[in-house]
Formats: structure tokens, sequence, C-alpha cells
């Protein structure tokens, strides 16, 4: 039997007036939908989340205050086991708005939804506030450097076209860090980031937030909550150029100092964005605090404000976690994709000022994926992943070139491009997709229902998405990573199941995207375990080995060497590192 429930909610009412009821009308906020019928029965419900129905009363209190506390009190049925105590929330009716603050509440469910919740009449919209997008660039504009060679370079999250693919390295199996056989170098990193390296001739560039909280921290492992952390204290928003033979940092730069406009999830952290390099210039963005550009040198060049950047869980908007999309260079154009509470969008901006050069509007929830652009047979593409649809845009211009539904509504994973087709997927259930499309779709591609095939979709699969690693595409085969260290391969050209295996450790899970090179897949672990799996059809693992370091961020392949990026190091893998196996 469901145990009944006690709700509660209440606000400090002015000493000459009294309190306005709540309204008897339904009221929505986020994906939920809210009556207190003035009969005294109540209906909270959401899709995913259980239905709590019951009875309100609305009553007043004085509790450490001259004036009267108003309080709404409902017993209701539903809900997990612990949602049987007592709860009591203030409120606040403000026009057509009613606001509610939780004073006790032991259902967490339930408290997740209605704690600092905004509620509004049902079919009345959401007001947006004008996003405005301001430029400041370097006082005198220098001549960009001359870019050196892109051969092996990594310019960005995953590499070129987001592949994660680099032949031709001659990496070893196994290292130690403790040791250093096999260790080019490891130097200390300040600060949290989730960011992942990037390389460009003799540079390597990284970003990071040190905060003046010493005790700053994020919380790795399997898990669903999605609180945010606690820390809100002033920062330094840092990019670091490294010195690709020595390790040595050649230069940093505090891009911004503050106070986080935004807060993080806790399993976040305030630079979880790679940067992005053409050879001249480097991006670094920060969310709510702006993208800034320097050349490769360290000589600033501009900054852009691109407005706030609230994004959460799509259902209750008072959940913050930050944003992870990373930036893109292409033609000169920094591509950025902005998915929000709000109001979306995927704007390019001038390389080397920072103007505006298009921006498209997205009618989409946040999302959390890089976008990928890639050169195709049918001309050169944009593709992003994004919870209402997947998308293809031109990148030269921004316009939608085709779109196709039933993702998941979180997005996480990055789009790739290998053998003539985009490979997307997502991992919040109950969808979790993958999507294989060709380079030249048009239009809404979206299949009818029960349909896993046709047109521009070459095939796709539910329930397998992954939810933070982006997949991989090795000689044919695509390769799936989920948290949970369940590793599948299939292959590219028909959908065809290979295998299906759980890696042998997984400990707190997987959250870095798995790289490949020379018949080699590298993955790893949170708790910093990297696996070293051989490509192929038949699932061998080869060697194990341990960082010593959290591994949030998926490495870097470039010129014979392997970066690492742990919780508080950048490492350099190769052969030659003290003793050689």
């Amino acid at each position: 039997m469901i145990p009944s429930l006690l709700l509660v909610a209440a606000l400090a009412a002015p000493a000459a007036h009294q309190p306005p009821p709540l309204p008897s009308s339904p009221m929505v906020f986020g994906a939920f939908t809210a009556t207190f019928d003035s009969s005294g029965t109540v209906t909270l419900q959401g899709q995913g989340w259980p239905t709590f129905r019951g009875t309100w009363k609305d009553t007043k209190e004085t509790k450490d205050t001259k004036e009267p506390v108003r309080i709404v009190e409902l017993i209701t049925t539903g809900g997990p086991a612990g949602c049987d105590k007592p709860a009591r929330y203030g409120y606040t009716v403000a026009g057509t708005r009613v606001t509610f603050t939780v004073v006790a509440d032991a259902c967490v469910p339930r408290r997740m939804v209605l704690d600092r919740s905004e509620w509004r009449p049902a079919g009345e919209s959401v007001p947006v506030a004008e996003r405005r997008i301001v430029r400041t660039a370097a006082p005198r504009a220098r001549p960009l450097p001359r870019p050196s060679s892109a051969a092996g370079s990594w310019p960005s999250f995953r590499g070129p076209q987001a592949s994660g693919v680099a032949d031709g390295l001659n990496l070893p199996d196994r290292w130690d860090v403790a040791t250093g056989d096999n260790v080019l170098w490891r130097t200390p990193i300040p600060g949290l980031a989730h960011s992942s390296p990037i390389v460009w001739g003799d540079r390597i560039f990284v970003t990071s937030a040190v905060s003046t909280n010493a005790s700053a921290s994020f919380r790795p492992g399997l898990y669903g909550d999605g609180d945010a952390s606690d820390d809100r204290s002033t920062q330094k928003w840092m990019l670091y150029a490294i010195d690709r033979k020595t390790g040595r940092i050649a230069w940093e730069r505090v891009c911004v100092e503050g106070v986080p406009i935004d807060k993080r999830h806790i399993k976040s952290t305030y630079a979880s964005a790679t940067p992005a390099t053409d050879g001249r210039t480097v991006v670094a963005l920060f969310g709510s605090e702006g993208i800034y550009a320097y050349d490769v040198n360290g000589t600033f060049r501009w900054k852009v404000d691109l407005g706030r950047m609230n994004m959460g869980a799509y259902d209750i908007p008072t959940y913050e976690w930050g944003p992870a999309s990373s930036p893109v260079l292409w033609n000169d154009l920094v591509i950025v994709q902005v998915d929000t509470q709000a109001d979306s969008f995927i704007v390019a901006l001038k390389a080397a000022t920072g103007d505006v050069a298009w921006k498209t509007p997205r009618a989409e929830l946040p999302s959390w994926g890089t976008p990928t652009v890639a050169a195709t047979a049918a001309g050169p593409r944009l593709v992003t992943n994004a919870a209402n649809y997947v998308r293809g845009y031109d990148p030269g211009t921004g316009r939608e070139l085709w779109k196709l539904g039933g993702s998941s509504k979180i997005t996480a994973p990055t789009p790739i491009f290998a053998d003539g087709v985009f490979v997307v997927a997502s991992g919040r259930a109950p969808e979790r997709p993958i999507f294989v499309v060709r380079a030249d779709a048009q239009g809404d591609i979206t299949p009818p229902a029960g349909q896993t095939s046709g047109g521009a979709l070459v095939w796709s699969r539910t329930g397998r998405g992954s939810y933070m690693p982006t997949p991989l595409v090795y000689r044919g085969i695509l390769y799936v990573l989920a948290n949970n260290g369940v590793f599948d391969a299939y292959d590219l050209a028909t959908g065809e199941e290979i295998y299906r295996e759980r890696l042998a450790k997984v400990g707190s899970g997987f959250s870095a995207s798995p790289v490949a090179a020379d018949g080699r897949i590298y993955l790893s672990n949170e708790d910093g375990d990297m696996f070293v799996v051989e490509a192929g059809r038949t699932f061998r693992q080869v060697a194990e080995n341990g960082m010593g370091e959290l591994i949030m961020a998926s490495p870097a392949l470039s010129n014979g060497v392997m970066y690492v990026r742990t919780a508080k190091s950048l490492v350099a893998i190769g052969r030659g590192g003290g003793r050689q196996q």
C-alpha cells in the first residue's frame, strides 16, 4: 500500500494584508503540472516522475516573525519510500506566479520539484529576456602569427572531425606513472577542469578554473543526483600553453576572474569545455563568463560575452548544471552551440575579430555535446546533438539542412563523422538512441514510429546509446562505451552487433571518451585506470595502466604521444620515457 504523504508551503505575509491564496487553476513549472483545487484536492505530476495526489489546506503561522506565515498543507499518495514524512513549504503569490520555498520535506523527488520553483498558469508563456552578445577587442590589433604545420594536430575536442583516431603513433601498451616507464613528462595543472588537451605544433593548450576555496572538488561516480556544487567562491579561469617536448608551461593567461554567474553540477567543473585552435588563434569558452581568444603566443585578441548560459535539468529549471559544449574552429569561424533553459542558438564568430558571422535560433532543451564540422562528399556539414532534434547545418551560413527526432532528453556525446556517415548517440533512458546518418541528408528525416532506418537514416538502435562518452568509429567498426563500463561493437555499415562486453574494472564509471591508434583502443575510467583493448571483431584487453589520479577528460593523440589530462596533471605517454618496454 502506498503511504500517505504530507506536503506544506508558506511565505511571510504583510501585516496589513492577507496573502492571496493559491490559485485553483492548473499551474506549470518546467515539465510539471500542479493543481490545488478549491475543494481541497491536489495533483502534482510530471512525465517520468511519481504522481502525487491528495488533499491540501491553507493555514497561517507565526514563527520568529511579527507577521503571519502562510502555510499550505497537503496529504497525498504516491512517491518512493521515505515520502511519508510531513513536509512544509513557504509560498508567495505575485500576480499569476506562485513561488515555493522548502521549510521541511524528507521526500527527495518532491523537494527537487517544489523547492525554489516558480509556477505559472497553464498556457502562459515564460518571458525570455533579450540576449545581448557583446564583443570586446584588444586595444591594438596585431597581425596573427603564421600557423605551423597542421600535421599531427589535435585542434579541438576528440581531434579532427571529433574522430578520436590518430594512427602511426607507435604508443606503448604499458606505462607506469610512478616509475616513469614510458612517461615522457608529467606537469601539474592547478584548479579543476574536465576539459581535454588540444595540440598544434609544439604547443599543448589546456584550460582550468582555479578556486579560492582550497577544498573545492567534484564528485565522480555512477549516481543520478542532480545537485549543484556549493563552490561559489571566486575563480580564476585560466588558459595554459605547454611546451610539447618538455612539459613546461610556456605561458598562462587569466581570462577572467570573479564569482561564477552560474552553479555547476557536483560532478562537473567551471572549466569543462575543451579549447580549440587553428594554429593561429586559440579560443577558450567558459559558459556565462564568455569566450576568450588569444593568438598561439598568448597575445589577447578579443572576448565575447554570449549572455547567460543557464543549462541544467530540462524538467526542473531550478537545477543548474553548467555548460560543457566546446567551441570548434572551421574556415576562420569559431562555432559555438548554446542550448539553454531560455533561448537556444548556434553562433559563428569570426576568428580574427570575434564579430558575429551568423546566428541561428534553435528550439531546444539544454544540451552538452560539442558541434562537429566535417568535410563530406555532399559539402561541409555542421552537425549538432540535442534533445528535440539532431540537426545538420551549412557551417558557412548557419542554414539548417536536416533534422532527426527521437533523441534523449539529455544529450552529451559529440557527433562524429567517418566513412561517409555521421554517428550521433545519447544515453538517457528510455530512448538511449544510436543514429547513423548519411552526409547528404535533407529535410526532416525522422522515421515513422517503429521504423529504424530509411532514406538518409542508414540505421538506428534504441537502448544502446552512451550517456557521457562520445562513440568511436575505427576501421569500419562503431564502438560505444557506456558510463557503467559496457563496451559495444557494431558493424558501421549494417548495424550488426559484433560484441557486447563489460570492462573488467568499472569503479566510479566512465566519462572520458575512447580514442584509438594503431589497432589499439584506449579507455579511461573515472578512477584513473586506463584500459588498452585490441581493435577488431573480437574483444581482447591487452593491458591496464593506473594513472594514480581521477580521469574525466578525453586523451589527445599527436606525433607519437598520448596526452592524458588527470584531475591534477597533464601526462605525456610515449616510448622513451624511463625504462622502455
